[in-house]
């Protein structure tokens, strides 16, 4: 991305000489002096975009490669990002931001300078350059290419500069995780405060309105958590049951694990509850009050209560990193997997598989919560990751409104957001041994998604791409946070809008004023018009709108669960249970893992047919409207091409490997 502002001009860092580069004599000093003159006109047209602070380090002209036709610029180094910029090309006031020709530093995952058809060098922090680059490959950790060939005709130096430029830039960056505020020009020419395009769920007046929106009028907005002291991770505001108080609220959440007690994440029209938790403190010792408060929260109201497992059946946090390494590593340009074999090593880093496997889940849990009216808990030991998964899936399978393009961003908001999905661990910014990009593998279902039910869907493929480019991308606390605490107390005195930061700096230089109300779904800073119009879906149809959506009550295939009755659903069988909590007689889901709990001597298979069926048991019946089922089986999930080949070369010049082509978009 690229950061502008109005009236501000780059700092240039002269660049200095490398040495025993064989310049010497009178043509030094000419190119010397040619190389200082192109500096300042550069500074000169860059006057009017730029970040306060930022400095140019070093920068080289050259020819993007990769695509059609070749675009020749110049390739310039600054102490945030790397950036091309095309000959005569403008960037633009009314976008700042360029999605198209930046990468941020800290979003560099792999950097290699290329010499002749065989010389090649890995540069990683630290390492000296061997010899001056005739071209550079920058790979993203968003599986982004970026290739410049560098002119040649006595402007080798500056092609060593740059990419030196580059490492030692990179190096710096991957130390320096703290953010300062900084302001964006269209921002800063707003003359009033500036709307979020979505509700950001920091208000108890937001979490208020969605809670009306859904229809959950046996819910309530608490304010327990209003001063983080009930759970950092969980957001100021969240429903809860209208008849629990928030004394109860604060005691049962205390038996959770990280305080993340029951709580509604979506409500469905036709009366059912989908709600999320972390594990029990099985060692704590709550009275009978405390109990009963944590049954009541977990009931809902309903007298059919289903206790999921969330993580059975399910990769590992640590299953989700391999995979996805794998999956980068298949998708380099020098990837060692044999032409012939390519498929056989993406079916190898078992990365389908885990959509797959989500993907089943999801559908099950949906069937859960429309075949009848009762209470669904998802329950994870740290409710910060599975949870959030599969109830955005089971929302977006269940739910149109969560298919629309607004909807859709308030989901994300609401269920990873606002609920402290530690974005900036799982995805590696901190370097922490915990990364996992549980959110990537999120949105590759919902690309398989779109894939199936094109009509279903309001946005587009490009916006799914815009979102994951976004998530490694320093430019707002959306993603750079691990927790709504965090980003609030970054933002400053917990406002209610998010602050903004870039590295290197605690604090802003005199005379900025921080406007502290952007997101990450301020894509008009980051993207041109004609971007933004992609983000729509051609093929979405209109009747699939949330007005032709489900009436609020639907006796027609809605019914009462039995009186009082507890399932267990694990391994895609209901199992019926005892009870709710751990503290009573014998061990329930939320004690220990479903896969130590016996199994009951009456068999699940009736109940599962009594239920519309889970997805092999639907048959001839009609599915409720609203549903969608998603095929997981084979060929059915796909590789997300656009997203993940086009880091290779032979992709984006549209000479694929005839493997690759049989993957199909």
């Amino acid at each position: 991305m690229w950061w502008g502002g109005r009236g501000q001009s780059f700092n240039i860092a002269p660049q200095k000489a490398e040495p025993d580069m064989g310049l010497s004599g009178p043509k030094s000093v000419q190119r010397t002096g040619m190389l200082e003159s192109r500096s300042c006109q550069l500074g000169s047209h860059l006057a009017s975009g730029c970040l306060p602070g930022e400095q140019i380090l070093a920068w080289a002209p050259g020819v993007r490669k990769g695509l059609e036709p070749e675009l020749p610029g110049t390739l310039i180094c600054t102490n945030l990002r790397v950036t091309f910029q095309p000959c005569g090309w403008q960037r633009s006031q009314e976008t700042p931001l360029s999605s198209e020709y930046d990468f941020v530093l800290v979003n560099i995952g792999r950097l290699e300078a290329v010499s002749g058809l065989s010389r090649v060098q890995l540069l990683r922090p630290g390492s000296p350059l061997k010899f001056t680059p005739e071209e550079i490959l920058i790979h993203g950790r968003d599986f982004r290419l970026l290739r410049v060939a560098f002119e040649a005709g006595g402007l080798e130096p500056q092609a060593f500069q740059v990419t030196m430029a580059i490492v030692r830039a990179r190096a710096q960056s991957s130390q320096a995780q703290q953010y300062a505020g900084i302001s964006l020009s269209k921002a800063g020419q707003s003359s009033g405060p500036r709307k979020p395009p979505i509700p950001l769920l920091e208000t108890s007046e937001d979490w208020e309105t969605e809670r009306k929106k859904q229809g959950a009028g046996s819910w309530r907005v608490s304010p327990v958590n209003e001063r983080f002291d009930v759970a950092t991770s969980l957001p100021r505001y969240f429903w809860v049951p209208k008849r629990t108080l928030d004394s109860e609220v604060r005691r049962a959440f205390g038996h959770f694990h990280q305080g993340r007690g029951p709580r509604l994440s979506w409500h469905h029209p036709g009366g059912s509850d989908l709600l999320r938790c972390g594990g029990f403190y099985t060692a704590s010792d709550p009275n009978k009050e405390d109990i009963r408060a944590v049954e009541s929260m977990l009931q809902a109201g309903h007298s059919d209560v289903v206790l999921v497992d969330t993580v059975d059946e399910l990769p590992s946090l640590t299953d989700v990193q391999l995979a996805h390494l794998k999956l980068r590593a298949l998708c380099l340009p020098d990837s060692s997997a044999a032409e012939e074999k390519w498929l056989s090593a993406l079916e190898g880093t078992r990365w389908l598989d885990y959509v797959r496997s989500c993907l089943r889940k999801a559908s099950d849990i949906s069937v859960l919560v429309t075949s009848r009216v009762r209470s669904v808990v998802l329950q994870e030991r740290g409710d910060r990751d599975f949870n959030g998964l599969l109830s955005s899936l089971v929302q977006l399978l269940s739910a149109p409104e969560a298919r629309t393009l607004l909807g859709f961003q308030s989901l994300v908001q609401r269920e990873w957001v606002a609920a402290g999905h530690p974005f900036l661990t799982r995805l590696g910014v901190t370097g922490a041994s915990e990364e996992a990009p549980v959110f990537l593998l999120f949105l590759d279902c919902v690309w398989q998604l779109l894939q199936q039910f094109p009509a279903e869907f309001e946005f587009s493929e490009f916006f799914l791409l815009a979102l994951h480019d976004s998530a490694r991308v320093p430019d707002t606390l959306t993603f750079l946070r691990d927790t709504p605490w965090e980003r609030g107390k970054q933002s400053g005195q917990f406002n209610s809008y998010t602050q903004i930061y870039t590295a290197g700096y605690s604090q802003l230089p005199a005379g900025n004023s921080v406007n502290p109300q952007l997101s990450v779904w301020d894509w008009d800073l980051r993207y041109s018009s004609e971007q933004i119009l992609q983000f729509h879906n051609p093929g979405y149809d209109p009747e699939h709108c949330p007005d032709s959506w489900l009436p609020r009550q639907q006796p027609n295939f809605m019914v009462s669960g039995p009186p009082s009755s507890v399932w267990l659903f694990s391994r895609g069988a209901l199992t019926p249970l005892n009870q709710l909590c751990p503290w009573r007689d014998s061990p329930s889901l939320l004690a220990v893992s479903s896969r130590w709990l016996p199994r009951p001597a009456i068999s699940s298979e009736s109940l599962a047919d009594q239920e519309w069926g889970l997805p092999s048991h639907w048959g001839a019946c009609p599915l409720p409207p609203g549903l969608l089922l998603p095929g997981y089986l084979g060929p059915q999930i796909r590789l997300w091409r656009r997203c993940y080949l086009r880091g290779r070369p032979e992709v984006q010049g549209n000479s694929i490997p005839l493997d690759i082509q049989l993957l199909k978009l």
